[in-house]
């Protein structure tokens, strides 16, 4: 079976990245990650990319443009990478609705809580305020709503009598590093099947 090949997107210090392309140096995963694309410039993933020899590319998002536009670009490079599957791994940007459709049920997200409570940003924040006694994390295929997309698996979180925000958001994260990538290993099988709004493991 070919390698899929995957483009990751990410704002920040790419700490979902990392531990995909982990798993891919052991040889886990069925799959190469082709390029990196970030919107920032600053992003600290960007830094392990160069470290590790892995193409990666800014793509600066000027707020007068508009957002298909800005997409329209970013799909036309991955066009040119041949690109199987998008990874967002703490990209901040919404994505416009001709990448979705290019790409539908081809790019998958990780989020930081058991969906559909808790949507958007600050989901931490969302669940320990709510008093949850678990929370957890959520992988998904993207559709065009705001994290809405078929949910994938899911990993479950204690939240504790003594917990403080950073302290939850750490567990889940611990979690995210761990489900991700087997996520993307599942996808690189070609073992996920998506009917309607249920996603299968063969």
């Amino acid at each position: 079976m070919l390698k899929k090949r995957i483009a990751v997107l990410i704002s920040g210090r790419g700490s979902n990245f990392k531990s995909i392309h982990r798993e891919i140096e052991k040889g886990t995963i069925n799959g190469e990650i082709v390029t990196v694309i970030s919107d920032n410039p600053d992003a600290q993933g960007l830094l392990y990319a160069h470290e590790k020899g892995i193409e990666h590319r800014v793509f600066e998002w000027n707020r007068k443009e508009m957002r298909a536009d800005y997409f329209q670009r970013i799909m036309e490079y991955l066009a040119d990478k041949s690109t199987d599957l998008i990874v967002l791994a703490g990209f901040m940007l919404v994505l416009s609705e001709n990448i979705i459709r290019a790409y539908r049920n081809r790019i998958i997200n990780i989020h930081p809580a058991l969906l559909p409570s808790f949507p958007g940003v600050d989901a931490q924040q969302q669940a320990f305020e709510y008093g949850v006694k678990y929370s957890g994390c959520t992988v998904h295929f993207i559709d065009e709503g705001v994290d809405t997309g078929p949910i994938i698996q899911q990993r479950v979180v204690p939240v504790l009598d003594d917990d403080e925000v950073h302290i939850l958001t750490d567990r889940i994260l611990e979690q995210e590093h761990s489900l991700f990538p087997e996520v993307v290993r599942l996808f690189c099988a070609d073992r996920l099947v998506v009917k309607g709004r249920r996603v299968f493991v063969t």
